[in-house]
């Protein structure tokens, strides 16, 4: 007796592989950036051509009501009781998080983005807004302790950790040779448009 096999199934195997390597193909891509890290090569007009800190020519657009502010560096002491901060840290080798740089917002700045959440600047690491309620010297740096609305948290801050504060900027701090950090939506056109952008002062890179 002659056995026939059938053929039918074949087609739906091949659909069935394009589309499983469509979805890992998908799965792969590259999430799209919320910021934009790197240093300004060009500024015509409210476009700014940026080198990001990763290599990519990247071009932003500046909304009409793009808030700028100016970042300058301060030192590890100027921290206090009281102060609302927000601090990248990763986790240290006993666990405790780990301060990768702490910046001090001005009152006015008060409240802005509170709460701790994951953040894209080195992997494991998390961005917390919160205010110090406790602050211990130690030989190699400070222990801060800093209260959120959803809770609390001790961080480590070495000595060496970079500490920046906020001050306020216009377009002319947008220039050639300046580092920023912009937040920015994608544009169709493969370009990025941002409302809000960090530049640093006198050759600092922003930390965050």
């Amino acid at each position: 007796m002659t056995v026939r096999r059938s053929t039918f199934g074949r087609p739906l195997i091949a659909i069935a592989m394009v589309t499983a390597s469509t979805v890992f193909a998908i799965a792969q891509k590259s999430p799209t950036p919320s910021r934009v890290r790197g240093t300004i090569e060009a500024v015509d007009g409210d476009t700014l051509s940026v080198k990001s800190r990763s290599g990519e020519d990247v071009k932003l657009h500046l909304t009409a009501d793009a808030k700028i502010v100016g970042l300058i560096k301060i030192s590890l002491s100027e921290i206090k009781v009281g102060s609302f901060i927000g601090t990248t840290t990763v986790p240290g080798p006993d666990g405790m998080p780990k301060a990768v740089e702490v910046h001090v917002f001005p009152e006015a700045m008060r409240g802005t983005g509170e709460g701790s959440r994951p953040y894209d600047l080195k992997p494991n690491s998390t961005m917390t807004n919160a205010t110090v309620t406790e602050s211990v010297v130690g030989n190699d740096g400070h222990t801060l302790l800093v209260k959120y609305k959803d809770g609390e948290k001790k961080v480590e801050v070495p000595q060496d950790t970079p500490v920046v504060t906020y001050v306020p900027g216009d377009k002319s701090d947008l220039k050639a040779g300046a580092s920023i950090i912009a937040f920015v939506k994608p544009l169709d056109d493969g370009t990025f448009e941002s409302n809000r952008i960090s530049v640093g002062r006198d050759g600092l890179t922003p930390p965050m």
